[in-house]
């Protein structure tokens, strides 16, 4: 029982998740507006909130250095998709060179705000919101009112297409199913490895039915989606870049000593840089890193529109933050996970999806994301409080 509790309390915001999840589709049968579990309605959720979770990883570096925030990340999407247009359409350069400097670019803005903030001491909210009008700005002047469309397919289906690529739905469905038990057999065999690892070095572990209660309880996740993604296009390739990066992220901030020095920097930046961490160059690093991050969620929303618009990334900063407060990160800086910024996004993403689809009006939804995201911040501060107070 312990052990369940234990889990329920680590996990609150993946239990709400669920809880929504559950809502929301008897909410839709209810109303006969379909299932949100549906093959269609699976691959829209990560077609359309991908650009979340892509930009909620940079942002949770950005906070976990003291509650930090960037501003500019849906502007830099804009630029960064302007200028990938021009490459692209207007001046037909070839679309692997164009990523490439879209993705310079877009590192080189994030070091622009990155050395003001760093080693001039500018504050990241003055120095974002000062970035989020300047790129916007540039960017319109090079669209214009109409923006940029029609990309050429060799770049669109590097992002918009789905594996495998085939109209034979039986080999679709059979595909996507394999990729799913290949991903359940890596996840069982990660997990027996580092549990025998921890065992060797004399570490306490978890009794070994709990351990098989989570594999099979993930594992049946992983292949439900599987087989739904199978049902309609395949595994869209939008899902195998947000894998890369979460995968990615994760370990970096979990397993590399750069990362935990982010940790350390928002816990006390004083004791941090008295341990001999480089604070500054930590900063520098999160900020352009954001930057980064923000040129490839610009490369996968503008294949996904096949258009360079003029609203591209507006108000994409809010969500990403958003998904970051909700997944658990502190909103002092210094607590944080990447797998609790997934969560935070997904649930942004269901939480859009759902009120959509039920024709909940636009304002109300505005009204409900704003009190979760209140509920989020204001749960993180209570819980600090408490532990302060023992």
């Amino acid at each position: 029982m312990s052990k369940v509790k234990n889990f329920f309390s680590k996990n609150a915001m993946l239990v709400v998740l669920v809880m929504v999840m559950l809502l929301f589709e008897l909410l839709m049968s209810s109303n006969n507006k379909g299932s949100l579990f549906s093959p269609a309605n699976l691959t829209n959720l990560i077609k359309q909130n991908g650009y979340v979770i892509i930009l909620a990883a940079g942002m949770l570096l950005c906070i976990l250095t003291g509650g930090n925030i960037d501003l500019a990340v849906g502007s830099t999407v804009c630029l960064v998709g302007a200028i990938s247009g021009v490459l692209m359409v207007n001046w037909k350069v070839d679309p692997f060179i164009s990523i490439l400097i879209c993705l310079a670019v877009a590192t080189l803005l994030g070091a622009w705000q990155a050395f003001w903030i760093a080693y001039v001491r500018i504050p990241p909210f003055v120095t974002t919101l000062s970035g989020m009008l300047v790129f916007r700005g540039i960017a319109l002047l090079i669209l214009g009112s109409k923006g940029i469309s029609l990309f050429p397919e060799k770049y669109l289906g590097l992002f918009n297409s789905s594996i495998p690529n085939t109209p034979d739905p039986g080999i679709t469905r059979t595909v996507a199913l394999m990729i799913g038990l290949g991903i359940v057999a890596v996840l069982f065999a990660v997990e027996i490895v580092s549990r025998l690892r921890k065992q060797r070095k004399g570490y306490m572990v978890d009794k070994l039915w709990w351990v098989l209660v989570r594999l099979v309880i993930v594992g049946a996740v992983v292949v439900f989606i599987s087989l739904r993604l199978g049902q309609a296009d395949g595994i869209p390739l939008t899902l195998v870049w947000l894998a890369a990066v979460v995968l990615l992220y994760t370990y970096f901030t979990q397993n590399t000593v750069p990362g935990r020095y982010l940790y350390a920097l928002g816990g006390n930046e004083k004791a941090a840089r008295l341990s001999g961490v480089n604070t500054k160059r930590m900063m520098f690093f999160a900020y352009t890193n954001m930057g980064f991050l923000a040129g490839i969620t610009s490369l996968v929303v503008v294949a996904r529109f096949n258009q360079a618009g003029t609203m591209a990334g507006d108000g994409y900063e809010l969500d990403a933050i958003g998904a970051c407060f909700i997944g658990g990160a502190s909103a002092y800086g210094g607590v944080g996970t990447v797998g609790g910024a997934v969560i935070g996004a997904v649930f942004m993403g269901v939480l859009n999806m759902g009120m959509s689809i039920l024709g909940w009006p636009i304002n109300l939804q505005r009204v409900i994301k704003g009190l979760v995201l209140l509920a989020a911040v204001v749960f993180d501060v209570i819980s600090k409080n408490r532990k302060q107070a023992t």
